[in-house]
């Protein structure tokens, strides 16, 4: 395999009436393709390097066929075969650097990457990826453009039916691209294209996961992970919490959260926690928060900004429910997930 080329997918999507890409689906992206496969394709269908989403055709089709027989890429010649004789819009994206996305393909793939755990997030580059992702009607036969929606929903009533709009959003849910394995989502209209979701990770009705987020192994979330937001191995998102992303507010600290952590229900995370930390319930922890460091014996060391623990480990965030101050102290006692619960995902 080569470093030189960052990943490459032939896709299928959904056009506008104006031939305007609104979605793709790619069903094996290729990482890091092997500079064989690169040339195969460039002599197939003209690509001459760079990042490129070109368009194909019956006729390029046949040629991609050969090209990919030409490595012996037979997941990719098994697509191509599936492939052949649609009439939807089909795109070979070929990104030779991991470069800002200029396509709606592009970001597309991008996203695939992640939720398909290719690569885990903050692992490629969105820079500009909202100016590229129009809003969608995500409906029961599949994307519409919203100037296409009126007459679509005239000629489904028209036939008797009622189309049926989902959501009204730049990004799809995951499970109609990838469901990973290992994984249960109680509602996958909850979790977005993007997210990343390690095998042993439920999902519950009230959990939610943005894009370029996520889950790393077993983990139980009940809770929301905003985008940016990467929960490690065995932690566990109580119902109704609540992790700080880094798209509004003027927040510029990537959160994350360590192995083996538990964040309370309606509880907050706005700092970045090591392993097996703990923030009890009810209680949200700002970088800015005042918190008092309490010794073995529950005796006060120092009042800090919360954002000076960022990252450690074993600590145990409370308030005290006397005088309401934020307390930290050592956490004695890891969390335990449910082992039969995550291993029957």
């Amino acid at each position: 395999m080569s470093g030189n080329n960052f990943s490459l997918g032939l896709g299928i999507g959904t056009k506008s009436s104006k031939g305007d890409w609104l979605e793709v689906f790619y069903a094996k992206p290729v990482f890091e393709p092997c500079n064989s496969l690169i040339k195969a394709l460039a002599d197939a269908i003209g690509y001459e390097g760079g990042n490129q989403a070109i368009d194909i055709n019956a006729n390029q089709l046949e040629a991609l066929s050969s090209a990919f027989s030409s490595v012996n890429a037979q997941d990719q010649i098994a697509i191509v075969e599936t492939l052949k004789g649609t009439e939807q819009p089909l795109v070979l994206c070929i990104l030779q650097d991991d470069d800002k996305p200029a396509s709606t393909p592009e970001v597309y793939l991008k996203l695939q990457l992640i939720s398909q755990r290719i690569i885990k997030p903050h692992g490629t580059c969105l820079d500009g990826m909202f100016g590229l992702l129009p809003n969608v009607a995500w409906t029961n036969e599949g994307a519409v453009a919203l100037e296409d929606l009126p007459q679509r929903q005239l000629a489904s009533r028209a036939a008797g039916k009622v189309l049926d709009v989902q959501s009204v959003d730049k990004f799809p849910k995951m499970a109609n691209y990838v469901v990973p394995a290992g994984t249960r989502i109680a509602a996958t209209s909850r979790v977005r294209l993007g997210a990343h979701l390690g095998e042993g990770t439920t999902i519950m009705h009230e959990g939610f996961v943005n894009f370029n987020a996520g889950t790393l192994g077993t983990s139980m979330v009940e809770g929301r992970i905003s985008a940016g937001v990467v929960v490690g191995e065995g932690s566990d998102l109580g119902g109704g919490c609540s992790t700080m992303g880094t798209l509004s507010g003027g927040n510029n600290v990537v959160i994350s959260v360590g192995e083996g952590c538990l964040i309370g229900a309606n509880a907050g995370l706005g700092i970045p926690l090591g392993d097996r930390c703990t923030v009890e319930a009810g209680l949200y922890v700002t970088g800015g928060s005042k918190v008092v460091v309490l010794d073995d014996q529950n005796q006060e060391v120092e009042v800090v900004k919360a954002g000076q623990l960022a990252g450690q480990t074993d600590l145990l965030f409370r308030r005290n429910s006397q005088n309401g101050r934020i307390e930290v102290k050592t956490n004695k006692s890891a969390i335990q997930l449910n082992e039969e619960l995550h291993s029957n995902n």
